[in-house]
């Protein structure tokens, strides 16, 4: 083999590598704070993950198709998808839960807020091939939210509830926002239904300044606790929760007993600044929480489905993550190389 080959081939194994060899829920493990829900559309979560990803459904015939990653904790096989969606349209049906929990993620049902638009009340799923990207030079896709559309799981296994400590981080599209409830991802109510003060814990993405706001005008990494966006212990403007401009952004929001943060940063480059690190709101209902276990994505706990935006991969623990299992995952997250595609 000429020189230039071999140089080419270990690049090329290097790259891939650069993906395996500790995924984010390898490191949450490591801390002793594993991960009980591990979603994306465009990578493995673990190192050995191997299983699907995510399902397709294809317009014209109705059928279906598993996407999975390319190799065991590598990208997603979009290639598969292409092939498969051909000629029609698709739409993600199907979130997979890749903790083996099986906390998937499927079309929300109607919620005392609203009902989706979709058969019987529920959401829309979303477009299969309207957020591409690429991970490490490989393309993948995102789920792309619009109002209407959310995901959602209100039958979890080792999801936090009441006042137990968790975490949660979710790689989203910076520029893809609005100001209206709630684009979120995380913990939220069984019934579907608002059912008080602190019975939810999810990252909130937007620039909705209702009940609260960081610094400038938007958008902002926010906790929805329900009835509350808070950007630090009141639900009043956090200056140091500052507007995000990266294209692609790293969302952190963990709590445990009278205590949470937020933290964040440019999922393409650097570290996680902290935004706020301290005691609950002090607002009555929020010390202790009322935690119930279900997971949403891109709606609020009773199916506000008037947010916006694009999860491309996150996570939810057992335990409250440390600083330093955070930074290694976000400088795992500055490795899978997000770009526009």
């Amino acid at each position: 083999m000429a020189s230039s080959s071999r140089l080419q081939l270990a690049a090329g194994l290097i790259a891939t590598a650069s993906l395996v060899a500790a995924a984010p829920c390898d490191l949450y493990a490591s801390g002793n704070t594993p991960c009980v829900a591990a979603h994306s559309t465009t990578r493995a979560l673990y190192s050995s993950y191997a299983g699907p990803l995510y399902q397709v459904k294809r317009n014209s015939d109705g059928k279906t198709k598993n996407i999975k990653p390319k190799i065991a904790g590598g990208v997603a096989h979009s290639a598969a998808q292409d092939s498969f969606c051909a000629s029609t349209t698709c739409v993600i049906t199907t979130i997979y839960d890749q903790s083996g929990r099986r906390n998937d993620l499927t079309p929300a049902p109607p919620g005392g807020a609203a009902a989706g638009p979709g058969s019987n009340g529920f959401d829309l799923p979303a477009d299969a091939t309207a957020a591409p990207v690429t991970l490490d030079g490989q393309r993948a896709y995102g789920v792309y939210i619009s109002p209407g559309m959310g995901y959602r799981n209100d039958d979890t296994s080792g999801i936090a509830t009441a006042d137990e400590p968790q975490g949660i981080y979710a790689v989203l599209d910076g520029t893809h926002y609005n100001d209206g409830c709630c684009f979120d991802y995380g913990n939220a109510e069984t019934s579907n239904d608002d059912t008080g003060n602190g019975h939810m814990e999810a990252i909130y993405f937007g620039n909705n300044s209702f009940w609260g706001a960081g610094a400038g005008n938007g958008p902002w990494i926010m906790a929805d606790l329900e009835n509350g966006l808070f950007s630090g212990m009141n639900p009043e403007e956090n200056p140091n929760d500052p507007s995000i401009t990266a294209r692609f952004v790293t969302a952190v929001v963990k709590g445990k007993p009278n205590h949470w943060a937020i933290r964040g940063g440019d999922a393409t480059s650097g570290g996680l600044g902290t935004y706020y690190n301290g005691a609950r709101p002090s607002v009555e209902g929020y010390n202790p929480m009322s935690k119930e276990g279900a997971i949403i994505l891109g709606i609020g706990g009773d199916n506000s489905i008037s947010g916006q935006g694009t999860f491309y991969e996150g996570v939810m623990t057992s335990g409250y993550p440390s600083n330093k299992v955070e930074n290694q995952v976000q400088a795992n997250i500055v490795d899978a190389r997000y770009a526009t595609a």
